[in-house]
């Protein structure tokens, strides 16, 4: 069988890895260019102190992180030295959050465990033991030499068949009919094109430039980062990596010396333009500012006091990759077949995304869950310049932060609004942000709500702790409460809305989603996509409006993505989110709030569940879903944008209902048992796991059925708990670890606190006695049988 011919643009380390992962795997014709010398080719991997520290809290990052130790570690002692990590805490914030922090290497399965100040001292001798509180160390992590795992890497892929060109400037990306077809380069003074089936750009931070060369924006922000070295010291045997992240310090040790990297200083981004070009020295290095780095060294010389007696020498401001959220760029560009992103990639994650992507390319799909790194993941309205520039910049403030897992980033903001914002505003709603969307998680008019409520909200609150009630209300319960009673608007804007229409457009969503979606027009079905593996890429909401044409309720741009990609001629895929809305009416009143305003039949009879119809609402015309994500009677109503507003006011002029937010339908929502993806289920899990077997239709062919595996070895339950967690705990029984929880929430109806959590299978059934490991904390929780509100489905039905 023939093998594609590839060409990497990069040496450094992303490049290198790549080129001998691709290689092993049968793909030899693997042409590496670099601009600069090999393999010191002036890049980020030139000059990187390569500490590897593996935890994280995305599993992903951490098995990138994981793959890549056991790789270098396998390459040899002048490529990778295991000699452990230690985060230390000097305040009481950040002793807990290593807690958390440990939680999450027990669930990603890391080995880690908490010191005391003395056990820290201990691996550490020049640490004030008086300023630390403890720590975390995690003996596997360690200190890779990023030019070394560069070249070795390089020389197994050359004695596979693979080529490293140095001094090959890339100038130009060629295409025909919307796929690649080589790359021009500019080498000792003359220009050639080598042809290709397949170029990817590991570029680092010359990826825009060279994204620019494919009609592609990279959204990747160069930000210098200062490092520098001590004098000589006295450190005794060798210790392992640390960081002291309270000042946004690392440490690493060159014999007698320090190495001190500082995230403290103000943001220093780099424009393309002003970045050297190759053939100097180090392009990736800037001159060191001394005024920057003064309040660093005094942080380091008070956690090691023997600083003191030393000075620092040798620093530079060296050029890392930032991205809008932190994550890589993985992916290909969606308007050119063939052409591939391996970018925003440190030394730490090397290994592990090189074999994401060679996976990619080679199966059609990874072993690794890459939604948090795909290309494909951002908005177009994260793509501009000044929206990449501005998160890239508070990414690197932010590095070493605690960061809540609900908090938002503050700016740019807002960026996008539904119609109903306004109307939100005047209820004193609290947003939050998601995909550049404002997003409504309780509004303060509802507070006296919570007058009726008795205890139970205090009930609620009472079984958090500070931690889990950041971000949080008890106003929640008062709007969980008044949907399970009354009826509530719930903004569903931010769902992303795909029309898929054109001759063809039934056989196509046929072949791509697990269940029977060629109904009749008016039906709506709830199904899956699935990768090659048979992973569920994604869940939707389809609903057939014509013969023809079918609105898809989506989970965000990677479903864009792919549907677009395997739509064939003749059928049309479109995002309609900007010009839509959507307002969920859910509630046992929500017909009684409803049907006076249109000349729907919203009767049971009249409007089955899980069917669609179009109608007016008053004024409005309105496409009406008989849906609900709460798991009461309602609809999902959409308009135009420029309707919404009329919409709303439309239906809150009839007095019956309150506005509800995030809060509580993520309460609803777990309550009900409805998994939301990407967070209970990703392609990491088949839907027989996932409890998701009803939305597969084995009477039919659909992309990933022949591998799709039907043996359950593990399973996503609910946990009824006596505490709110808030997601990626371990989950231990008989004193190991056998899970980790994936969404949290108290559940005001049933009063209980909910951990859904994977499982394994003989560990699923209803009783099983279990404990969240939550901050250090046990959390007593047993398995508990699904649905937990309404099993027989008699209240969204009626």
């Amino acid at each position: 069988m023939s093998r594609p011919r590839l060409v990497i643009i990069g040496a450094g380390i992303v490049g290198c890895a790549l080129a001998d992962e691709l290689t092993e795997r049968g793909w030899t014709d693997v042409t590496v260019l670099e601009q600069g010398p090999l393999f010191a080719a002036g890049g980020s991997s030139s000059h990187a102190p390569g500490l590897v520290f593996q935890t994280n809290p995305a599993k992903t990052m951490t098995e990138f992180a994981a793959y890549t130790v056991r790789k270098y570690t396998a390459l040899g002692e002048h490529c990778f030295r295991q000699v452990g990590g230690l985060e230390v805490a000097t305040t009481p914030e950040r002793w807990a959050d290593l807690h958390r922090k440990l939680g999450w290497a027990e669930s990603w399965g890391v080995e880690g465990r908490l010191l005391d100040a003395d056990g820290c001292a201990e691996l550490w001798p020049l640490l004030d033991r008086t300023k630390v509180f403890g720590g975390l160390h995690v003996p596997t992590d360690g200190l890779a030499a990023a030019v070394a795992c560069g070249e070795t890497q390089a020389a197994r892929a050359s004695e596979r068949g693979a080529r490293f060109l140095e001094r090959h400037t890339v100038v130009g990306v060629e295409q025909r009919g919307g796929r690649v077809t080589g790359v021009t380069v500019l080498a000792a003074g003359e220009h050639r094109t080598i042809p290709a089936d397949v170029v990817v750009c590991a570029a680092g931070f010359w990826g825009p430039s060279i994204g620019r060369l494919a009609g592609l924006t990279v959204p990747l922000l160069p930000l210098a980062h200062q490092y520098a070295r001590s004098g000589p010291l006295d450190l005794g045997r060798p210790g392992p990596i640390l960081r002291h992240q309270d000042r946004d310090l690392y440490f690493r040790q060159y014999g007698d010396r320090l190495g001190i990297g500082s995230y403290a200083h103000r943001p220093m981004p780099v424009t393309q333009e002003e970045i050297p070009a190759k053939g100097t020295v180090m392009p990736s290095v800037q001159a060191f500012t001394e005024e920057d780095f003064e309040p660093a060294w005094r942080d380091a010389v008070e956690l090691l006091p023997a600083l003191a007696g030393s000075a620092y020498e040798d620093g530079i401001n060296g050029v890392f990759s930032f991205t809008p959220d932190g994550f890589p760029l993985i992916g290909e560009a969606p308007h050119l077949d063939g052409f591939w992103l391996a970018e925003a990639v440190w030394v730490t994650h090397s290994a592990g995304v090189a074999r994401a992507v060679a996976e990619l390319l080679v199966d059609g799909t990874s072993g690794f869950d890459l939604h948090e790194c795909d290309l494909a993941r951002f908005e177009e309205a994260q793509l501009s310049p000044a929206f990449v520039e501005e998160r890239g910049r508070q990414n690197f403030v932010e590095v070493y932060d605690v960061i809540h897992p609900l908090q938002p980033m503050e700016s740019p903001r807002p960026l996008r609004t539904s119609p109903f914002h306004v109307r939100q505003r005047e209820l004193g709603a609290f947003f939050l942000e998601a995909a550049g969307w404002e997003r409504p998680h309780w509004f303060e008019a509802n507070a006296p709500l919570l007058e009726s409520l008795a205890d139970e909200p205090l009930l609620g609150a009472a079984r958090r702790d500070a931690w889990a009630s950041r971000y949080w209300s008890p106003i929640a319960a008062a709007e969980s409460h008044a949907t399970r009673e009354r009826v509530a608007l719930y903004d569903m804007t931010p769902l992303k809305r795909i029309e898929v229409s054109g001759p063809g457009s039934a056989a196509f969503l046929q072949r791509m989603t697990t269940n029977n979606v060629d109904k009749r027009p008016g039906s709506v079905t709830y199904s899956l996509l699935l990768d090659a593996r048979g992973g569920v890429r994604s869940d939707l909401t389809v609903a057939r409006l014509a013969e023809d044409r079918f609105q898809v309720g989506a989970n965000g741009n990677l479903d864009l993505d792919w549907l677009s990609r395997h739509a064939p001629g003749g059928v049309r895929v479109r995002d309609i989110t900007p010009g839509t809305c959507c307002v969920g009416v859910w509630g046992p009143r929500a017909r009684e709030l409803v049907q006076p305003l249109t000349d729907l039949d919203l009767s049971n009879e009249g409007f089955r569940y899980f069917t669609c119809k179009s109608g007016y609402v008053g004024h409005v015309p309105v496409l009406a879903l008989r849906v609900s994500y709460v798991g009461e009677l309602g609809w999902e109503l959409y308009t135009t944008a420029d309707m919404g507003l009329k919409l709303w006011d439309t239906l809150w002029a009839r007095g019956l209902a309150v506005a509800g937010g995030r809060a509580a339908f993520n309460s609803l929502r777990v309550e009900k048992g409805y998994r939301l993806w990407g967070v209970d289920m990703t392609s990491e899990h088949n839907p027989y796991e996932a409890g998701l077997a009803f939305a597969v239709r084995d009477d039919k062919d659909f992309l990933g059925r022949d591998a799709l595996r039907r043996e359950v070895t593990r399973k996503l339950v609910p946990l009824l708990s006596t505490e709110v967690v808030m997601g990626k705990e371990p989950v231990r029984h008989g004193g190991r670890t056998v899970g980790y929880v994936t969404s949290a929430a108290y559940g005001h109806t049933v009063q209980r606190p909910i951990a859904y959590a994977w499982l394994p299978a003989d560990l699923a059934a209803p009783g099983t006695p279990v404990d969240i490991s939550y901050f250090g904390r046990r959390v007593p929780a047993e398995v508990a049988a699904e649905p937990l509100y309404d099993p027989g489905m008699e209240k969204i039905r009626r």
